[in-house]
């Protein structure tokens, strides 16, 4: 029986049998592609009209849309957040063009300051918060608002600003939409990080240091950040729960050659907090946990289970310990794979169309057996990637969608 894209997902995330291999094309902030990877992508199908949208500025994303999610079989699309880069709105945009010279639109609160050596810098309130290297694509995050703080006396005196009613109002208008115009599975984007958010907070290092020097003062930290995820959450899950399929969290733990901290502290320090907001939302929704986790993370995905992950992406295939065979074998039973379909790192930038094509169908096979399975590459497409590389990953697995309809 054919199914509609919303039923395909909500049968692979309850890895019940689907009509043919459920794909994700670009419906979340790790699955998706860069703009102008995206914009040449657009010109090689032939696909005219619509306005190239940088909806994620961080890291320079294109919004996909629906002729090109269609054409590369997309089954999913996503509920933004009001501010999803350096708390820039997405509701209104502007003109602009991209490094190559393309036309795009971009968030119309996007105003950065060039420098006299062509760096360009973000300010909110005067503060520097975000720097791109002339020549680079990317912003990086350069503001890390607890850096000082010695004490939770410190850390209670900085504000951390919840959910807000217009950004509720934002998500339900757009929720509506999405529901009413697609039959795709709706991921509606969260976050809710720990880690990261300590790392983001205080600065990489310092932070890695508190871990293991000050943990009181962590905890106190993701106290407070943990009152104020769950809040909003209960808030967006009035707002929006009934219209999504997913509830997508974040937390990279990995590194490539294994995980950043110890089981013993992840279980002591991040997985309480984990625990509490993943437990929230299967206790509060019907939709599924979704965890992008980069990264080496083996050694941890017994405990994220049992934390409440359903779902793990992006599945990074090309780091130490991440053997598909091996993950699908362990924990196929428990989780849904949602990625690994094409190694970014090292076979999509260096190897040829075939080379592309037999790994993807390779892994299509492993990760897809008894279902649980939604296709998507290892992380986002890269400005770097070729239309011509692009289309062999997706190309294959809608070739492999084929198959199966005709076995059926």
């Amino acid at each position: 029986m054919k199914m509609t894209s919303r039923e395909r997902i909500v049968a692979a995330l309850r890895r019940q049998p689907t009509d043919v291999l459920p794909i994700d094309f670009g419906g979340m902030r790790s699955t998706g592609i860069n703009a102008i990877a995206y914009g040449r992508l657009k010109r090689r199908l032939g696909i005219e009209g619509g306005r190239l949208r940088v909806y994620d500025v961080f890291q320079q994303l294109a919004e996909p849309e629906e002729p090109v999610r269609k054409r590369l079989g997309g089954d999913v699309v996503q509920l933004h957040r009001l501010a999803p880069s350096f708390g820039i709105p997405i509701d209104q945009w502007k003109d602009d063009t991209l490094a190559d010279g393309a036309p795009c639109l971009v968030p119309a609160g996007l105003n950065p300051v060039r420098q006299d050596n062509g760096d360009l810098n973000l300010y909110r309130d005067g503060v520097l918060i975000a720097a791109r290297p002339a020549g680079y694509d990317y912003y990086n995050p350069v503001h890390h608002p607890f850096a000082q703080c010695e004490t939770p006396a410190d850390l209670d005196r900085i504000p951390l600003p919840g959910i807000s009613p217009y950004e509720l109002d934002f998500l339900r208008t757009r929720a509506r939409e999405l529901t009413e115009t697609t039959d795709a599975a709706i991921l509606g984007s969260f976050g809710g990080n720990i880690l990261e958010a300590g790392q983001l907070s205080f600065g990489y290092e310092r932070f890695m240091y508190l871990l293991a020097a000050e943990p009181a003062l962590c905890r106190h930290f993701f106290e407070r950040i943990v009152a104020v995820y769950l809040d909003d959450l209960r808030q967006y899950l009035d707002a929006v729960g009934p219209l999504l399929q997913v509830v997508q969290m974040g937390d990279d733990l990995g590194s490539q050659t294994g995980p950043q901290i110890s089981t013993a502290m992840y279980r002591e320090l991040i997985k309480p907090y984990h625990q509490v907001q993943y437990r929230f939302i299967r206790e509060h929704s019907q939709a599924a946990v979704f965890l992008h986790c980069c990264g080496s993370i083996m050694p941890l995905i017994p405990d994220l289970i049992d934390a409440g992950v359903q779902v793990m992406n992006p599945v990074q295939i090309s780091a130490r310990g991440m053997d598909p065979k091996k993950l699908k074998q362990e924990f196929g039973r428990d989780l849904v794979f949602w990625g690994g379909g094409a190694n970014m790192q090292a076979t999509v930038p260096r190897g040829t169309l075939d080379q592309i094509r037999a790994e993807t169908r390779e892994l299509i096979e492993i990760f897809n057996q008894d279902g649980g399975y939604v296709f998507n590459q290892v992380h986002n497409i890269q400005a770097n990637v070729p239309p011509e590389k692009v289309l062999a990953i997706y190309d294959t697995a809608l070739a492999f969608r084929e198959e199966q309809r005709g076995i059926r």
